[in-house]
């Protein structure tokens, strides 16, 4: 019974010291041009999907990994990549990629970004 107890103490210890590694919340979208930052429009994040403000643009999803993919984000053919240490920070950088760039097209960017949490 001690050892019954013990292993749930220890699971509830570790289950609260977990760290939340998804993107939750809504950030300011902004894009490099020419060494200044654009902000484009405002996003919301829960969890695996995420959608813009301007309702003309599609839901998109996202998947957690290594480094963290935003797929069908403006267009199906652009990929944003973050890097998994980047979450935790209000300011978020990122990078483009084009799959229409030939080869592992996550290896080249076209472009970079900010996402700024909104308070």
């Amino acid at each position: 019974m001690k050892y019954f107890l013990l292993i749930v103490t220890f699971f509830f210890i570790n289950f609260s010291n977990q760290e939340n590694d998804k993107l939750i919340g809504r950030y300011y979208y902004l894009i490099e041009s020419n060494n200044f930052y654009i902000q484009k429009d405002k996003i919301t994040f829960k969890d695996s999907v995420f959608v813009f403000d301007n309702k003309y643009l599609p839901k998109g999803k996202i998947s957690y990994g290594n480094i963290i993919l935003l797929e069908n984000f403006i267009n199906t053919d652009l990929i944003i990549t973050i890097r998994k240490d980047q979450i935790k920070k209000d300011t978020i950088l990122f990078y483009m990629h084009d799959k229409n760039g030939g080869g592992n097209y996550l290896d080249i960017s076209s472009g970079k970004g900010k996402l700024i949490k909104i308070k």
